[in-house]
């Protein structure tokens, strides 16, 4: 017997395995090799590799998601091949299985600290990694919502280019067929013409693009619809991004573009109002002023589309990953509990669609970009911010995929005085054509 087979029946990963296992409650589903070389775990299973003690020291101090996420990001522990299967074969595990997420009791804690100093990893917490959200002020304050919103979307517009098409747009897009052929950007532009059809613009049509990203509604409405939009977005990377864009393209006259927080609109009576997967940000306890504002700032018989991300009823949404790294302070309820509230507000709900599936293909593509173009965005935002997309995105569809969570576009009216929502009774022609788009 060899030296390194000698350890890899003996050495770290079995000790590993071992911990793991009794905190999960059952078999790990997954292959892990430890930074000795030992290895141990089901043949043909995705492997999970340790490289680097720290990576224990940071799961000892912050037990679970997060000190996983800061071990991965890191570069302290990856996972070889495909990451996406590697999550999937874990999730699947955890629901066939029932394993369960550690809740280390006391006794279980003092077995973790003998086995974290025989394996030689036992000391003071890491440092959380560069990139996590570290986020002062009361929650949903204006100063830090402003500097949540800062944290993901002022990562630099240079970043945003590489990962997108050419409408920049960064939300769920529509795929509106089955042909092969259909790119990324046939996908978002077939959505920002669907919620154009939705809120019936027509030329001279006032549009109000709350959470505006880079532009891509904006640009559309005004350009393909004649509109005239005010685009209003919190974070100034953006902000600055939009006005190029509307410059460039001879919209100054139809185009207003505001760097400002949404509770600080005071201008009402738009035609219309959108806003894009940028209800997430807001916040539970501040949600039903922020319907109460939609329904303020459309003029009766006006109508209001909300593009947001919901989650399942049995699922948590979001998370310890995505709270730090992602979408600090982010709030996901079930779709149901959405809609109430709109109506709660005033506004009459006329339709809803659910375009999960769609997200999936949409994550897909830009996690495509990400693997094809890895080189080009480690030399952009270093590899720490690299991985952190890695997971984000991985993650992220597999979310869609099961169902853990959802999106969904919600048409709304403010009716008139009498009633009257304006609405024609033809509704499916909305869907007329966009696969040409």
């Amino acid at each position: 017997m060899t030296p390194v087979q000698a350890v890899s029946r003996s050495g770290a990963a079995h000790r590993l395995a071992a911990l793991a296992e009794d905190a999960l409650g059952g078999p790990l589903p997954v292959r892990l090799r430890a930074w000795d070389g030992s290895e141990t775990g089901p043949a043909g299973a995705p492997v999970v590799v340790v490289r680097s003690r720290r990576a224990l020291r940071r799961m000892l101090w912050q037990p679970g998601e997060l000190g996983l996420a800061q071990a991965y990001v890191t570069g302290e522990l990856d996972v070889e091949g495909d990451l996406g299967d590697g999550l999937r074969t874990m999730w699947a595990a955890a629901r066939e299985r029932r394993l369960r997420p550690p809740r280390l009791t006391p006794a279980d804690r003092a077995r973790a600290l003998a086995a974290a100093v025989r394996l030689g990893v036992a000391g003071p917490p890491p440092a959380p990694p560069a990139t996590q959200a570290r986020l002062r002020g009361g929650l949903h304050s204006r100063a830090r919502d402003r500097a949540a919103i800062s944290h993901h979307y002022d990562l630099s517009n240079a970043f945003y280019e590489l990962l997108l098409d050419d409408t920049m747009a960064y939300s769920c897009g529509y795929w509106a067929g089955e042909d092969p052929a259909l790119t990324a950007a046939d996908a978002q532009r077939a959505k920002l013409e669907l919620v154009c059809r939705k809120l019936a613009l027509e030329p001279g049509a006032r549009l109000l693009d709350i959470g505006c990203g880079w532009g891509s509604l904006t640009l559309h409405a005004a350009e393909r619809h004649g509109a005239r939009v005010t685009a209003v977005t919190l974070a100034r990377e953006q902000a600055a991004y939009v006005h190029r864009r509307v410059r460039e393209r001879g919209l100054a006259e139809r185009v207003d573009v505001i760097c400002q927080d949404y509770r600080d609109i005071a201008a009402g009576a738009f035609d219309a109002v959108a806003t894009i997967e940028m209800g997430e940000h807001v916040g539970d306890a501040e949600y039903p002023a922020f319907a109460a504002a939609l329904h303020r700032l459309v003029r009766p018989r006006g109508r209001v589309l909300v593009q947001q991300m919901s989650r399942g009823r049995n699922a948590p949404g979001g998370g310890p990953f995505i709270e730090a790294y992602i979408a600090p302070d982010m709030h996901m309820r079930p779709l149901g509990e959405t809609t109430g509230l709109l109506e709660a507000a005033g506004l009459e709900v006329r339709h809803v669609e659910s375009l999960r599936e769609h997200y999936v293909r949409t994550i897909g593509a830009w996690h495509r970009t990400l693997e094809e173009r890895w080189a080009e965005f480690v030399r952009l935002v270093g590899e720490e911010t690299a991985r952190v997309w890695r997971l984000y995105l991985a993650g992220g569809a597999l979310a869609f995929e099961e169902a853990r969570t959802g999106v969904d576009q919600i048409l709304c009216v403010r009716p008139g005085p009498d009633g009257d929502s304006g609405m024609p009774p033809a509704a499916h022609r909305w869907y007329e054509g966009l696969e040409r788009r």
